[in-house]
């Protein structure tokens, strides 16, 4: 495979991927239906395997490697879905895994990753260099790097998501106006966005971020890659990503119609709208793209969208609080 991932390598990803990642469905609802003004089709990436998109991608990276190099094991970096996906995609393969994951994530992830066998090693997300210390760690175990979003293989298995959208969609003899997606990395969209572009040319694509951590919005009109300033303050820890990964963005760059950003207060209502009425689980980064339809952000009346809720694995005491807020 080049640098950049393709449309085949998309579709390459899918065999690979199928039997073992779950095809979710695309589901419907009559109340968010009627409150966005729109006919929405929801994506729900919170019943994959291991509870978000990430299985794909890690699943997807992991078959790449060589049965006579699988013993010295694979070294993540990652705030939980990553870490997940990578050390379940670990168990199913025979491959250690060795996860460096913020102190502060949470434990929910951190129990869920060591439950699939990986050995956890803690970071200070505002004093440490999370790559430097996966990098020492994979130098000294000989042991292969699997990148959350920069890499092309991470990104084609991501890009099922999309592949499934579109394929679903035509199905049913739909064309979306519309795709929204939450982003970090960029991983899941620049994946998605190849089938889509390739399946149905005509939709728009969308990134939607937290508010402080909207790199790409602003990193698609300057047609550069542009930091956070911040890099913590978001109840969406999955999607704090510094800046938009190099690979990422050069496939994001051509292909998005352009971003926006929800606040927290924003994602919390779509939390509580997604247990109430969609009957569903979704934490705070799998809400992003649920929250911008609900207040208005994106202007779909009288369309036919897509949203992507990313991923469910949220702490029960945090999430109840949320529900139980005035």
């Amino acid at each position: 495979m080049s640098d950049l991932p393709t449309f085949d390598d998309v579709k390459r990803a899918a065999v690979r991927l199928s039997g073992v990642a779950i095809r979710t469905p695309l589901l419907t609802n009559v109340a968010l239906d009627e409150a966005v003004g729109a006919r929405v089709f929801i994506k729900p990436e919170t019943l994959q395997r291991t509870g978000s998109f990430k299985f794909r991608g890690a699943y997807n990276r992991l078959s790449q490697i060589a049965e006579g190099d699988r013993a010295k094991g694979v070294v993540a970096w990652s705030s939980g879905n990553h870490a997940q996906g990578v050390a379940a995609a670990g168990k199913l393969f025979g491959i250690p895994t060795r996860i460096v994951m913020p102190s502060d994530a949470p434990a929910i992830k951190v129990e869920r990753t060591r439950r699939s066998g990986a050995e956890v090693i803690f970071y200070d997300r505002v004093k440490d260099d999370r790559e430097a210390i996966g990098r020492a760690i994979a130098e000294q175990h000989g042991s292969v790097i699997v990148p959350p979003y920069d890499d092309p293989f991470i990104i084609a298995g991501q890009g099922t998501v999309g592949l499934e959208i579109a394929e679903d969609a035509a199905q049913i003899g739909l064309a979306l106006d519309a795709v929204l997606v939450p982003v970090g990395g960029g991983g899941l969209i620049g994946g998605s966005s190849l089938a889509l572009r390739e399946l149905s040319p005509l939709t728009k694509i969308f990134s939607i971020e937290p508010e402080g951590f909207d790199d790409h919005r602003r990193s698609l009109i300057a047609h550069q890659r542009l930091r956070n300033e911040r890099i913590d303050g978001s109840i969406c820890d999955a999607l704090m990503a510094p800046m938009p990964g190099e690979l990422t963005f050069a496939i994001n760059d051509k292909h998005l119609a352009g971003g926006f950003a929800v606040s927290d207060a924003e994602v919390k209502e779509a939390m509580r709208f997604a247990f109430a009425e969609l009957k569903l689980v979704v934490e705070s980064g799998g809400a992003v793209a649920l929250a911008a339809l609900l207040t208005g952000r994106v202007d779909v009346g009288g369309q036919i969208v897509a949203i992507v809720l990313s991923g469910g694995n949220v702490d029960p005491a945090f999430f109840s609080e949320i529900l139980t807020a005035d």
